[in-house]
């Protein structure tokens, strides 16, 4: 059967969702010779970078899932995945899935005591892990058994395997978490056919896109955007190569060159870390297509990346290769369960300043005021609200917060936004980093960031960190006086000690200038982001009120 004709058949199928793609594709007649998926690492005795085929992963899943199933593990149980390699979460994720059990996937970066809490909140059955997780695990009260080494199952008979769950659409497949804006990361619950949405309307229904026929992720595994990655390409019958490191933009670089992707997925951290490279001395002609998710992403750095790569024509003569590539945008978040907008752009394009362009077909956004639940006219800021098939179930084991983010039906994404006349959407800020300036006026710190970096040729990246001096919690409230520091991340041969306060003032705008304390070169460890490259301004607001005293004239 053609992947034509094997992704009509599974748009077809009422049962297919997330937590069954790997056996509906073999009913559905796909070749198990077929793409599977490609690893960075070694796994279960095979090297890393050999493609496994449809019939290999379905092999290395089973096995799994006959050794877990042996253990014990049985439908609805929580096993949370605290581990290293995309090879250890995907595999495993699957033959949970194949016993009706929930993985919890975590992300490898948290550290071990918030891991320790993260999963005594789960009340699950238990972890697996790898050795460098338990380590740091070690000493805590998880309240659950650490089941075994997370590679472990791959010893067991895959012919040992029960039959596979038979999900209802409602049935959790997923526990994924998002950074948040403390510490402890929120347990966000997915269901099989929440998960699926997007990938059934949007990815089976119309013609397989122009680039993800070889598509490279350096998405987070454990993230709900790895598994739709995962989820997309299988049903596609894309080849997939899924690293299992997100902080080494080089070794990305190195991994295109060898891997010739059409098609790179990332986070917008992803993309401000290739900006300290100059792309046009490696060979990324291969890819058609970048394509964005969790946060929306800046000019600055879009521009260089769609000036590279090639894509495919029609011309009278036939089909023609030519320079340039394009850049999918699409701004999501753990608890929307996909990207609820989409915008590309190209070299040719000029639809900027953090617009997210307009909602897909399946979601259905309003712009409200969360004080009385109204949407806010054409050019006012509201708060983004969702209701989309697409949306998280909810918090596991958290009903306050399941709620406590709903209004009038929708899901406030904690997004700042507004709209033009003609439909297109854009992105200010996340409403618990925007600053109330009194007046009228604003602070918006992820606008205020775009602007700069459009006046600052030579700041590879930045964050604006405002806090109110006097209340240890950087509140956004009316209260105290606003303070702003402005962290730049610059070129390699930028000039550090060239003062940038005017084109910073003049991005910031007349009344946040007026806030302006000082503008600091920093190193990358000084701007914390989260799992999604979403910066954690609660945590730098925290840092900044901690070791920094409040100055007089230093911003110039």
């Amino acid at each position: 059967m053609t992947a034509k004709n094997i992704r009509a058949a599974l748009a077809a199928d009422p049962d297919l969702g997330a937590g069954n793609v790997l056996p509906k594709l073999l009913e559905h007649g796909a070749d198990p010779d077929g793409p599977g998926m490609t690893f960075d690492v070694a796994v279960d005795g095979l090297p890393a970078w050999e493609p496994l085929t449809l019939g290999t992963l379905y092999d290395r899943v089973a096995a799994r899932a006959a050794w877990l199933h042996r253990y014990g593990i049985r439908p609805r149980d929580p096993v949370a995945v605290y581990a290293t390699t995309a090879a250890d979460c995907f595999l495993t994720f699957m033959a949970l899935n194949c016993l009706g059990a929930i993985p919890a996937l975590m992300n490898p970066n948290i550290a071990g005591e918030v891991a320790a809490g993260y999963i005594r909140r789960l009340r699950g059955v238990g972890v697996l892990t790898d050795a460098a997780h338990a380590d740091r695990l070690a000493g805590h009260d998880l309240g659950v058994p650490v089941i075994a080494d997370v590679a472990e199952p791959g010893s067991g008979d895959p012919s040992q395997a029960p039959p596979y769950y038979r999900h209802h659409a409602e049935d959790p497949i997923a526990i994924t978490h998002s950074s948040g804006t403390t510490r402890m990361p929120a347990a966000v619950v997915h269901s099989h056919s929440s998960l699926f949405a997007a990938t059934r309307r949007i990815r089976l229904s119309v013609p397989r896109a122009q680039g993800t026929e070889r598509v490279l992720s350096a998405l987070p595994a454990p993230h709900t955007a790895g598994i739709l990655t995962v989820n997309q390409a299988l049903c596609n019958r894309a080849e997939l190569l899924f690293l299992s490191r997100q902080d080494d933009a080089a070794g990305l670089l190195d991994a295109i060159e060898r891997w010739r992707p059409t098609g790179v997925f990332g986070f917008a951290v992803t993309w401000a870390e290739l900006a300290r490279y100059d792309l046009s001395k490696r060979d990324l002609s291969s890819v058609a297509i970048w394509f964005n998710t969790g946060d929306c992403a800046h000019e600055a750095h879009i521009r260089p990346l769609v000036e590279v790569g090639s894509h495919d024509i029609a011309t009278r003569t036939g089909i023609m290769r030519v320079p340039g590539s394009t850049f999918v945008d699409g701004i999501g978040s753990t608890e929307m369960g996909h990207s609820a907008f989409h915008i590309s752009h190209r070299t040719d394009t000029d639809r900027y300043g953090r617009c997210v362009g307009k909602p897909h077909v399946f979601a259905d956004v309003a712009l409200l005021d969360v004080e009385t639940g109204e949407e806010v006219p054409v050019g006012q800021v509201g708060h983004c609200g969702l209701k989309s098939p697409t949306l998280a179930i909810g918090y596991w084991n958290d009903s306050v917060n399941t709620f406590r983010n709903r209004l009038r039906g929708y899901y406030l994404t904690g997004d700042l936004m507004y709209r033009d006349a003609d439909g297109y959407y854009y992105h200010l800020d996340r409403a618990v980093d925007s600053v109330d300036l009194g007046g009228g006026n604003w602070l918006y710190t992820a606008m205020s960031e775009e602007r700069i970096l459009s006046r600052c040729p030579d700041v590879r990246d930045c964050a604006v960190v405002s806090v109110r001096h006097g209340d240890s919690a950087g509140s956004a409230g009316t209260a105290g006086t606003v303070v702003t520091d402005v962290l730049l991340m610059l070129d390699e041969d930028a000039d550090p000690d060239a003062d940038r306060t005017a084109a910073i003032r003049e991005a910031l705008g007349d009344a946040a200038a007026a806030t302006l304390r000082r503008v600091v070169p920093v190193s990358g460890d000084d701007i914390v982001v989260g799992p999604t490259g979403k910066q954690r301004k609660f945590l730098m607001r925290q840092r900044h009120l901690a070791t920094m005293r409040p100055t007089g004239g230093e911003a110039g």
